[in-house]
């Protein structure tokens, strides 16, 4: 089983999974790549999976079904313009025999879901949109504080070996941002160097580990007390309520330069 980054638009990754001809893809926001990997390399495409209605994870799905005739798999609670199969919390769908669980992670968009699967002899593999990325998590455009917070905890109780099947290549200057909250965290500071060398040889970030950020990820380490300080500095109308450090984090991102 392959696990492949298909780069899109400037920043976009489409995730295709390959095994003995056939290809499971996530979020193809353009049909063009997947096209191409498809006749490059003789597969059938079975099933497309979507974490949410956002046009760079869903304007290449109508054409891929229509060439393949591929199952879709979405957000049960989110409109979409091509027929797929409504997944929420709870609901599993096997590919190759292996189980993909769905996780409601709102915040991002009001329905945002994710995709979690244990492969045989591998670690394991989350496909989560826009809602977790390396170092970062998205911008809460549709949900709340309260929901984006439930959803870091939700991805952080996963297994530490998950791979993290983020949607964009947003981790450099997610991790600069990292830095400006934690600036005395070692770890972070060894995973910006280990970043930086692959860009420099334009090589993908992703997937991340699990376990790494909840080492390096300010919006995985919300309640830490290196990271309420730095957002009390930040933010001093800030109280002690969880949600609140949160939120704060979050603006004090939305606003970095």
């Amino acid at each position: 089983m392959n696990l492949i980054p298909l780069p899109a638009f400037s920043d976009n990754y489409i995730w295709l999974l390959q095994h003995q001809g056939h290809a499971l893809v996530v979020d193809p926001g353009d049909a063009e790549p997947v096209k191409l990997w498809l006749a490059e390399n003789q597969h059938q495409l079975d099933g497309i999976l979507v974490t949410h209605h956002h046009a760079d994870h869903t304007g290449g799905v109508a054409a891929l079904q229509k060439m393949t005739g591929a199952q879709v798999y979405g957000p049960a609670s989110e409109a979409l313009p091509f027929d797929f199969k409504a997944m929420q919390q709870g609901r599993v769908f096997s590919w190759l025999g292996i189980d993909f669980q769905t996780l409601d992670v709102p915040g991002h968009t009001a329905g945002h879901i994710a995709y979690w699967a244990q492969v045989d002899a591998q670690d394991p593999i989350l496909f989560c949109g826009d809602t977790l990325f390396s170092g970062g998590c998205g911008r809460i455009f549709e949900g709340t504080p309260t929901q984006m917070l439930k959803a870091m905890d939700t991805l952080a109780a996963l297994p530490g070996n998950t791979r993290v099947c983020c949607a964009h290549e947003y981790t450099l200057s997610n991790l600069k941002f990292a830095l400006a909250v934690e600036p005395d965290n070692i770890a972070l500071k060894s995973h910006v160097q280990h970043c930086a060398q692959l860009r420099s040889q334009n090589l993908p970030t992703l997937p991340a580990q699990l376990a790494n950020e909840l080492n390096i990820n300010p919006f995985l380490r919300s309640r830490h007390p290196a990271v309420i300080q730095a957002v009390k500095a930040f933010a001093p109308q800030t109280s002690n309520q969880e949600v609140d450090i949160f939120a704060n984090l979050r603006a004090w991102k939305n606003d970095f330069k």
